[in-house]
């Protein structure tokens, strides 16, 4: 049978490197969930006007130039670099691995659902689980089409046009589903209404926003996934020290450049009426979409040269515990800010300023770093990913650490 010969990998062969950069993704995209958490898409730029005091305003910006859509491309690679080390473990092997692959990815996005509907709208599990799919297409593939298929989502300007038009042919309309929620119904639902309104408003929400979804967000991961499969396909994590040094001056020399027309594109082209014009505005967009992505690349490459080149080690290794269970630590995050805001807690919605829930996110994760120490001293998995390997391999595995035996005693006795 297939789940005779499909084995887990050992723990011990995990690449702690990676481990990093997944706990590093978390952090970042928890500091930017919270935002989200704190005060829906629906009501967010309003809510965001209040708030002008020099602590928060500074707060603002280091959202804007650090965090902003620079973690979501980031845990997008790592994905895709994580299922094409399976893939390929499995081809490796002789095994047609597409049953097993298929199989893994719809517990993901069942997951994924179970999450939108118990405890946040604004899952991409189940993207992720889709493009998790296209490894069995692509990890075959030449270097050159991986290359070229990922620049493309990633240049392409227009995915907001070829949306709403296939929306409009089917007759979806994404506006319709909260077309009934203003701001004050929208409050009283999250901060002082019934879990059962609240899982209702979570549907509608992801409903309504499937276009950000797929015109912007899924591009972006289709990209970066594919710019994994490409790294996992050719075995870069073999010899990630190398591949670092030699990538670092046009990695420099891009962030610098990108960053620059991110300055521009913030601070300084709003002023010219070019800025709102519609024939050059998905170009500007796009350019800071790059530069975002870029940003998010450079740190990945900069951890990685403080990592091997220096002693900074010991400072990025208590991430490695967070990605050594994304997953968890990734929907626990979710049930924190559902019992943070939420009528089922302590109902802080948009209560929380800019600077207080920046803090707030580092402070969970701190917490989440000591949880994760602990927790895999005992466990070889996190809880969801134990379940979903379980789920995956279709038996029940050991998840409890074997403890070494303590060495016998020396003594004048033996």
């Amino acid at each position: 049978m297939e789940t005779e010969t499909i084995k887990p990998i050992a723990k011990d062969k995990r690449i702690h490197l990676l481990d990093v950069y997944r706990g590093f993704a978390i952090l970042g995209i928890f500091v930017v969930n919270i935002v989200i958490m704190n005060s829906t898409f629906l009501n967010q730029d309003e809510f965001a006007q209040q708030w002008t005091s020099d602590i928060d305003q500074l707060a603002e910006r280091i959202l804007q130039l650090f965090f902003y859509t620079k973690f979501f491309p980031i845990f997008s690679l790592l994905f895709g670099l994580g299922i094409s080390i399976q893939a390929l473990r499995l081809k490796k092997k002789g095994i047609k691995f597409f049953s097993f692959i298929a199989r893994r990815m719809l517990i993901l996005f069942i997951i994924g659902i179970c999450h939108i509907i118990f405890l946040w709208s604004g899952d991409v599990l189940n993207l992720y689980a889709l493009l998790g799919l296209l490894v069995v297409f692509l990890i075959g593939r030449s270097n050159k089409l991986l290359i070229f298929l990922s620049a493309f989502f990633l240049l392409f300007p227009f995915y907001d046009h070829v949306f709403g038009f296939l929306f409009e042919s089917v007759g979806f309309d994404p506006g319709s589903y909260l077309g009934a929620y203003d701001d004050a119904e929208v409050n009283r639902i999250i901060s002082r209404g019934s879990y059962l309104e609240g899982i209702k408003l979570k549907i509608l929400e992801y409903m309504s926003n499937i276009p950000m979804l797929f015109g912007f967000l899924a591009p972006m991961a289709l990209s970066m996934f594919i710019l994994g499969i490409y790294l996992g396909k050719n075995q870069i994590y073999k010899s990630l020290n190398t591949f670092i040094q030699k990538i670092g001056v046009p990695l420099i020399f891009t962030t610098v450049l990108t960053n620059l027309y991110r300055i521009v594109f913030l601070f300084y082209l709003p002023e010219f009426e070019i800025y709102s014009n519609p024939a050059f505005r998905p170009y500007f967009i796009k350019l800071m979409i790059v530069s975002d992505v870029m940003m998010g690349l450079f740190y990945l490459w900069i951890i990685g040269w403080l990592w091997y080149q220096t002693k900074w080690r010991l400072i990025f290794k208590p991430l490695q515990y967070v990605g050594g269970m994304a997953l968890t630590n990734y929907l626990m995050q979710s049930l924190i800010g559902l019992f943070l805001f939420s009528s089922i807690g302590f109902s802080l919605y948009e209560t929380l300023s800019p600077s207080q829930t920046f803090f707030t996110a580092l402070a969970v994760f701190c917490l989440q770093v000591i949880y994760s120490r602990i927790w895999l001293q005992y466990f070889k998995f996190g809880t969801v990913e134990w379940l979903w390997r379980c789920l995956t391999y279709r038996k029940v595995l050991p998840i409890l650490k074997e403890r070494e035996a303590p060495a016998p005693k020396v003594g004048y006795g033996n």
